[in-house]
């Protein structure tokens, strides 16, 4: 932990309009280095989500048009570093639009803070000779939010490693536990049918067709569960056509968004998360396995780091239905094993999963980059 003579003066910036475990992430990082006694500061579009979010949070946060890789937005920031450049120890970008606006911004000022660069998914980027610059020269330190993110950066950008630190997300354990699922039930209106669920903003790489096509295989040979989906996004309206399509409203419900995540947790006796791109450390899987609930994924991102291949659940090939169906069909037969593996998966987010660890890591890595700059 950085000493007290070292606290931090943090910028964050965020340019995504949208809401997700990256959005989460930003907020409950900022929250626990509030505590620790940093100043923290938050640059996002007036019109996203994340800063009606940290509002509510009592977060500093400015709004700033960096939304878009556009020339207002860049002179927004060039502006916003002119004026602030020496209050802050180092810059926080999360996104590729604001990464790049900070950069370009940064390269035309003298004595500005330097950037820490977070990746919160596995997306690829390519190997152009402006993406090299972006990540080896104008960006100080990287930090992706899984040991997988790290080794394809290295493996298939060839970037060094000593520049690049894994730091999963890290989750309150004191508010994701386990429980009492008849009381859950009885407050959220779930009726006593045993439950798969899937906690996910609904977007199509988090794989809900996929899950939807697996609910299919799975009505017909084990009729008498239910799928209840909790998030919402913009494939919400698809989604739904498509249970009302198959016949499926007794079967499915969606909750939209929801602040009583471990309620809803106690109320399944299984998670699902089908991804097929662009993760990292899936927050959803963590607070599973807090909440000793079993999942079944894929090998996607870095999955493998939230769920334990037959251990605390099981994983299977992204985009393929009758695979995803036959996982979780082995843990919907078999109730012994389903808590088995829940307990399993609660001991291991005890061991691994806490905010405490992700704050340390970061407190580490933004006080070496200040440190350098110096």
């Amino acid at each position: 932990m950085v000493t007290r003579a070292m606290r931090l003066a943090i910028v964050h910036t965020e340019a995504s309009t949208g809401w997700g475990g990256q959005e989460l992430r930003i907020l409950t990082e900022m929250a626990g280095m509030q505590r620790r006694g940093h100043r923290v500061h938050l640059l996002a579009p007036r019109a996203a989500q994340i800063f009606a979010a940290a509002s509510e949070r009592r977060l500093s946060v400015e709004p700033l048009p960096i939304e878009w890789k556009r020339l207002p937005g860049f002179m927004a920031v060039r502006r916003w570093l002119a004026c602030h450049r020496a209050e802050f120890d180092v810059i926080n970008t999360h996104s590729s639009t604001d990464a790049w606006l900070v950069a370009l911004a940064r390269a035309t000022l003298t004595k500005t803070p330097p950037i820490v660069r977070t990746r919160h998914v596995s997306t690829k980027i390519n190997n152009s000779r402006a993406t090299r610059w972006l990540y080896q020269h104008a960006t100080a330190h990287v930090v992706v939010t899984g040991q997988a993110l790290k080794d394809q950066l290295m493996h298939s950008n060839g970037f060094a490693g000593s520049r690049i630190t894994s730091v999963r997300t890290g989750i309150d354990l004191t508010h994701f536990r386990p429980l009492d699922r008849a009381e859950m039930r009885a407050k959220l209106c779930v009726d006593a049918r045993p439950a798969v669920g899937i906690v996910a903003t609904l977007r199509d790489w988090k794989g809900h067709d996929d899950l939807l096509d697996a609910w299919m295989l799975l009505r017909a040979q084990l009729p008498g569960w239910q799928l209840i989906v909790i998030g919402d996004g913009p494939r919400r309206a698809h989604l739904e056509q498509r249970v009302a399509q198959r016949v499926l409203a007794a079967d499915v419900r969606f909750t939209g968004n929801r602040d009583d995540i471990p309620e809803w947790f106690a109320c399944l006796d299984v998670a699902a998360l089908p991804s097929f791109g662009e993760e990292g450390v899936p927050q959803s899987l963590m607070q599973a396995a807090a909440c000793a609930v079993p999942a079944v994924s894929t090998h996607i991102g870095a999955i493998a780091e939230a769920v334990v291949d037959g251990h605390t659940g099981l994983l299977v090939a992204p985009r393929d239905p009758p695979a995803l169906a036959a996982a979780l069909l082995r843990l919907m037969l078999d109730r012994a094993l389903r808590e088995s593996m829940g307990r399993a998966a609660h001991i291991y987010a005890q061991a691994n999963f806490g905010a405490d660890a992700m704050l340390d890591a970061m407190e580490g890595v933004f006080a070496r980059v200040a440190a350098g700059s110096r």
